[in-house]
């Protein structure tokens, strides 16, 4: 079977098998990646492209070992006329050396054996200057073989260049630059119009004094077969290391000359269809977004419910072709989340004490706390904007109009050695609405949070994070003492913590826009009491978070099915790569 075929018999296996993206209750989806079944389809067409099997032989084309010949020929004229240092003899390779078997034609080699890796003379710090000769580290190489260009930072001067060009090894014409630490094995081929120079140890030279085909090259050192043999042989612990000796003894299959071209003319050809069906796929996906925002923007946007039921049935005729992707379903939990707060979620009860009364009794409770000092006053508080249509059984609030909130200090405490939880951003929980405090080791004892001038936040208290990302929600079950990420309001008796916490889900637009910010947003202590929001009766409350916990929970079932269903291509995509890798 051709690769073509290949393809084409394959394309729903290599389009549906999408990249998997994290994302908790009620928040945003993680940045699109690649697809993951093209991403698996680029990586056969390089191995397929190392292995010979990506275009046929030519028993005309000269063997590979003719040209090894004379490679080795010119490297030692090279090294009696002083032109290159005579290096020492790589190991012959062995058969059990060999990772696959190559095509009649095809020769075995080391990478140090058809040109030399090297490295750059040290450049000291003290002379990296604003201008001149850029001078490039391991990331500057990671960008130009991705982008083509990269912004640079660090130069040299025209001088100590000069300097390197007489006495040292610098970039010229064809030759690879490969990266040397972190992300190792990063290939970058050296233009005509390129001048920099290079840090020694992070990034390797591959001269190609033999005038290689470097294109042939170049899709080796991108190909999996490298990446893998490379990584699995890294000499860095926490830090992956490419040294010149290890890329020195790297085996690489040699093509005859004219496959070599052949190859990479296919591979140039296969991947730009790649880049067509990955254009095609996110096209599609974005217009699918794009469509499902629209129409679930049409629920919150009804006006009354003849509206919303037509919109909705419109929704539900079509729910299987909507709702298929992970993106989607987190669009409809917000969705649902804003639905529930506007009172549209469940239907209201006349029989209900209407929230007026209801929010009499938390103000009355409210402010006795506060006249005995157990909590501070509030702040004053931003003017409501009366945004939405609330049913006429609710009341529009402030948070601060129904609960005393507590800034924590921003000192840090200097032991832990007490039960009482110390709560940071990543306990809060991803699903659900409850802290789980027996997974933390750090507490402190009353003693330490009073020299900390922390307050000590009761149960059933929610938490709300006040930086960087807004939105994230918890519910105490113990008491506990938060670090400076995160404002608590305190729950008065009337006002269900589950729902303030669908609430502060459905309602980051708003505190989005409120937020101060110079290098992370930040709500202060009169944001976080500003947020308006409606309060309805207080059975309602509780039918809401029951049917929020319903639907959440329908939610997450369907998410899985499409995690499980993604999987599932994704190892039908490995299944297809192996099996054509290796029949």
């Amino acid at each position: 079977m051709s690769i073509e075929q290949l393809i084409t018999e394959h394309l729903d296996i290599w389009t549906a098998a999408d990249t998997e993206k994290k994302s908790g209750r009620g928040r945003s989806s993680g940045s699109a990646g690649n697809v993951y079944g093209i991403k698996k389809l680029r990586e056969l067409i390089l191995e397929l492209a190392v292995r010979g099997k990506l275009v046929p032989q030519d028993d005309s084309d000269e063997p590979a070992s003719e040209l090894l010949k004379r490679i080795a020929a010119e490297k030692a004229k090279l090294v009696a006329e002083g032109k290159i240092k005579k290096s020492k003899p790589l190991a012959e390779i062995t058969d059990d050396e060999k990772p696959f078997e190559l095509p009649v034609g095809w020769e075995w080699s080391r990478l140090g054996q058809i040109g030399v890796v090297s490295s750059s003379s040290r450049i000291h710090q003290k002379d990296w200057t604003d201008s001149g000769i850029p001078f490039y580290r391991a990331r500057e190489i990671v960008i130009l073989s991705k982008l083509g260009h990269v912004d640079n930072e660090l130069f040299i001067t025209q001088e100590l260049f000069k300097t390197l060009t007489n006495n040292g090894i610098i970039p010229e014409h064809d030759d690879l630059m490969i990266t040397g630490v972190g992300t190792i094995g990063v290939p970058y081929i050296v233009k005509k119009t390129d001048k920099f120079y290079f840090k020694d140890a992070s990034v390797l030279i591959f001269k190609n004094h033999f005038k290689l085909f470097t294109g042939y090259i170049y899709n080796f050192l991108i190909s999996p077969y490298w990446i893998n043999k490379i990584h699995s042989e890294s000499m860095g612990t926490t830090v992956h290391t490419l040294t010149i000796v290890r890329a020195n003894e790297v085996l690489v299959s040699i093509p005859p000359i004219a496959e070599q071209h052949r190859i990479v003319a296919k591979v140039d050809e296969l991947m730009a269809l790649c880049d067509q069906l990955e254009n095609q796929h996110n096209n599609a996906a974005e217009a699918h977004e794009k469509l499902v925002t629209h129409l679930l923007g049409t629920l919150t946007q009804s006006q009354n419910a003849e509206d919303f039921n037509t919109h909705w049935q419109r929704i539900s005729e079509h729910f299987d072709t909507l709702f298929t992707t992970e993106a989607s379903i987190d669009a409809l939990k917000q969705t649902l989340l804003q639905l529930a707060v506007m009172g549209k979620l469940v239907p209201q009860d006349p029989n209900d004490e209407p929230a007026s009364e209801l929010l009499k009794d938390i103000v009355k409770t409210k402010d006795q706390l506060i006249k005995t000092k157990k909590y501070q006053k509030t702040g004053k508080l931003k003017q409501k904007e009366f945004k939405v249509n609330y049913p006429e059984s609710w009341a529009v609030v402030q948070t601060g109009e129904v609960c005393p909130s507590v800034v924590p200090s921003r000192d840090k405490p200097k032991s832990f050695s007490g039960d009482i939880p110390w709560i940071t951003l990543p306990s809060f929980p991803s699903d659900g609405w409850y802290l789980d405090t027996s997974t933390l080791d750090l507490g402190l004892t009353l003693e330490e949070a009073s020299e900390y001038t922390a307050r000590i936040i009761p149960e059933s208290s929610v938490l709300m994070s006040c930086v960087g990302r807004f939105g994230l929600t918890a519910i105490n079950q113990i008491p506990v003492i938060p670090n400076q990420q995160i404002h608590a309001f305190i729950i008065i008796s009337g006002l269900v913590p589950e729902f303030l916490c669908i609430v502060i889900q459905a309602v980051v637009k708003q505190m989005e826009d409120m937020a101060t910010s110079t290098t992370i947003p930040y709500l202060n202590k009169s944001n976080c009491e500003s947020i308006e929001f409606g309060l309805p009766p207080f059975l309602e409350q509780t039918r809401i978070v029951a049917k929020v916990d319903e639907l959440m929970a329908a939610c997450d079932q369907l998410k899985s099915q499409i995690t499980s269903a993604n999987q599932l291509q994704q190892k039908l995509a490995n299944v297809v790569v192996e099996n054509t890798i290796y029949e």
